[in-house]
């Protein structure tokens, strides 16, 4: 037996469920089943959704619901994100292959068990290579936009079905709208009937039956009216298809394509599958450790996720992420260890064997009436007006990165990421620079306190004081010796400038220089460049560049009166004889010279 508390690092990383094993107890156990029974009721109807969302026949989503999940619990790191089919995910596999097979052949099969495990590949080479952070590259805003592209899109699939009408294969979402607008008379009534039956049993359920799977409730009604309708109108007449009985069994044994081809046709789609899948585990794995008080290690759940799909593209699965339904739903039931996540895909299959041939009597539009449902609960409305009513610039954003998911989704998203990268670089080049000046009601605090420069103050004749909120770097060079030489060239007597340091978030090599370049040519006007509250990352900086001797360390102080006792005798004294406004504690008896203004005077 292995003894646990003596296992060396390299284990942990290697099987890190020995990690949260020994705290598995009767009491947990108990725990973790309630909420995998809980979990595995709600996944049911969702996978079967979620796998004709992707195209797919409808036991994919409950072999994506099995296998993934066990492998993702036991090498991830949260205790309860639960992985499996989602939503996003599932769109993205049917608009990436739909083009390149028809949606439920064996061809399409192969192609989607390809993507799945290019995917699980890459995000494991991911997790090894420790790239965790890039998903904080990712904004919320970007989510949210893609979020709501793809919702609508999963909705404008869903109108065939839904209306009963004869749609061609892998429409964009314009060409389906138009379609619908030239056959709205062509639209099977008895078809409609039952979609909007399930719809509405699907809202009230929601609505007045919380405790209930408002989705199973939705299914029932919706498969009780369509074999009413059809005994009293006849089958033939009413058009209504069903899904098909699901096949009861464990998760068949699989083999993605390996061919070149197939590789070629896929990777792409697998590389946006592996990042958006991430994204969406982590997010959920952090929002969730924010409540049960947990560390989330993002490279683990990298490694974790990978091996899931990985494993899952054998085991007739298609690529999964986390839940944020199951895995919120599983912390709330109670869930202690990812156990539970584990236990729940064993449930799961036990419920399958018990209702699969059920699945016969389902109607088409019924799950497309659920899907409308899935996608209206997609899109985050809050946010969206809060978006678009207080920041203006994740207000293009958001429609941006919506109306490329429309447009193309497998595009969409990397173009929302690459507008907010280069809005954040816009921001960061332009770093805010204030001017600053002593606070006239406080003359004699040592501490020497400076406010934002007004109008109304008066200002140095000798000296101006400029405070720089972000970093000195090559993107923000010209903008920050810019508004230096803005100092001198609007009044030409401002030959000294006092910079204060402490809001400088980094410096790199171009902006050492760029300090160096602005000391040199302030001395060549008779004045200096002084640093004050200055980093140590900046001081090293200056040093590795070499530059510390061109502005001088005689010229860099760690106090602000440090700094003015020093620059206060390198004025000139005549201008100093002649200003009235005195804004130093230095000006008020004596002249730079020395000489007492008494005497001066």
């Amino acid at each position: 037996m292995i003894n646990l508390n003596a296992c060396p690092l390299w284990l942990y990383r290697l099987l890190p469920f020995l990690r949260w094993w020994p705290d598995v107890t009767t009491q947990t156990l108990r725990a973790d089943a309630i909420a995998a029974l809980t979990g595995a009721l709600i996944v049911l109807p969702q996978a079967v959704a979620f796998a004709t969302i992707a195209g797919l026949p409808p036991e994919y989503g409950l072999y994506a619901a099995m296998v993934p999940a066990v492998v993702a619990a036991l090498w991830g790191s949260s205790w309860h994100l639960v992985s499996g089919p989602t939503t996003a995910i599932s769109i993205v596999v049917f608009a990436s292959i739909s083009p390149l097979a028809e949606p439920g052949s064996a061809q399409f099969v192969g192609l989607v068990l390809t993507l799945t495990f290019l995917a699980g590949a890459i995000q494991l080479a991911m997790g090894l290579a420790r790239l965790g952070m890039l998903v904080n590259f990712i904004s919320h805003t970007v989510i949210i936009g893609f979020t709501a592209g793809a919702a609508i899109l999963i909705a404008s699939s869903q109108i065939k079905n839904f209306f009963g009408l004869d749609m061609p294969r892998g429409a964009h979402f314009h060409e389906v709208l138009l379609y619908f607008g030239e056959h709205v008379a062509e639209i099977q009534p008895w078809v409609l009937a039952v979609g909007a039956v399930t719809l509405a049993a699907g809202l009230l359920a929601r609505r007045y039956l919380p405790k209930l799977p408002y989705m199973i409730v939705a299914m029932v009604v919706g498969s009780l009216a369509a074999a009413f309708i059809n005994a009293e109108v006849g089958s033939e007449v009413t058009g209504i298809r069903t899904v098909g009985a699901l096949a009861a069994s464990f998760p068949p044994l699989s083999m993605p394509d390996f061919s070149f081809t197939a590789i070629k046709q896929t990777l792409f789609p697998a590389t946006i599958i592996a990042i958006l899948a991430l994204t969406e585990a982590v997010a959920i794995a952090r929002s969730i450790a924010i409540k049960s008080d947990q560390r989330i290690d993002s490279n683990q759940e990298f490694v974790g996720q990978g091996l899931s799909n990985i494993a899952g593209s054998f085991f007739s699965g298609y690529a999964s992420s986390g839940s944020f339904n199951r895995s919120g739903v599983n912390f709330a039931s109670g869930a202690k260890t990812p156990l539970a996540a584990a236990l729940s895909a064993v449930f799961l299959l036990l419920i399958v064997l018990l209702v699969a041939p059920l699945a016969a009597y389902l109607p088409v539009a019924s799950m497309a009436a659920i899907l409308f449902i899935v996608a209206w609960n997609l899109i985050d409305f809050h946010h969206i007006a809060e978006i678009f009513r207080r920041h203006k610039r994740e207000r293009i954003i958001l429609a941006l990165t919506f109306l490329g998911t429309l447009v193309d989704l497998e595009k969409g998203i990397f173009l929302g990421i690459l507008v907010s990268l280069l809005f954040y670089i816009y921001r960061t080049s332009q770093p805010s620079i204030r001017a600053l000046l002593p606070d006239p009601e406080d003359l004699v605090n040592p501490r020497r306190k400076f406010v934002p420069a007004s109008g109304a103050m008066p200002s140095c004749p000798q000296m101006a004081i400029l405070r720089v909120e972000g970093s000195i770097f090559f993107g923000a060079v010209e903008h920050i010796q810019q508004n230096f030489r803005n100092v001198d060239e609007t009044d030409p007597q401002k030959k000294h400038l006092l910079l204060t340091s402490r809001a400088i978030g980094f410096i790199d090599l171009a902006g050492a220089e760029l300090l160096a370049k602005e000391a040199t040519r302030r001395r060549k006007l008779g004045g200096g460049l002084y640093l004050v509250g200055v980093q140590p990352d900046l001081c090293e900086m200056l040093r590795r560049s070499g530059q510390v001797d061109t502005v001088g360390e005689e010229q860099i102080f760690r106090h602000k009166g440090d700094a003015l006792r020093a620059i206060y005798p390198r004025l000139d004294n005549e201008t100093c004889r002649r200003c009235t406004f005195r804004i130093f504690q230095e000006c008020q008896d004596a002249l730079p010279d020395g000489t007492l203004r008494a005497a001066a005077g």
